[in-house]
């Protein structure tokens, strides 16, 4: 991986192996050309997010192998589409972060301080 960095300008960190996450499976929320979706947010997995996620179209709880998906439940850490975050936030169901390895390009999503205090790495 490219030297990329955080929100915080750091090296960016892996966000999770097991379940293996990122845009290309890599363990990291890294920007990719390819991503269209910008799954570029560490999050950690919560119910009520699950549900809102699913009643907005998008069912992260079913798994879909030919994806490498293996449907995520609480707890879990999964890079998020960073607009998808911030519909949650804007619901008010917005889960927790890994900030240390979410990706710089969320600032232009949503600023740092929101950021910060949905972390739970600080």
């Amino acid at each position: 991986m490219k030297s990329q960095k955080n929100v915080l300008g750091n090296p960016l960190r892996a966000c999770c192996m097991q379940p293996v996450t990122g845009f290309t499976r890599t363990g990291f929320c890294e920007l990719h050309p390819e991503d269209q979706g910008l799954h570029t947010i560490c999050i950690v997995i919560s119910d009520d997010f699950l549900k809102f996620s699913k009643s907005s179209g998008n069912d992260l709880s079913t798994p879909v192998p030919g994806y490498q998906f293996p449907g995520l439940k609480e707890g879990d850490k999964w890079c998020l589409c960073a607009t998808r975050w911030k519909d949650a936030y804007d619901a008010g169901v917005a889960p927790k972060i890994v900030i240390s390895a979410t990706h710089e390009s969320v600032l232009e999503i949503v600023d740092v301080s929101i950021l910060k205090r949905y972390a739970i790495d600080l």
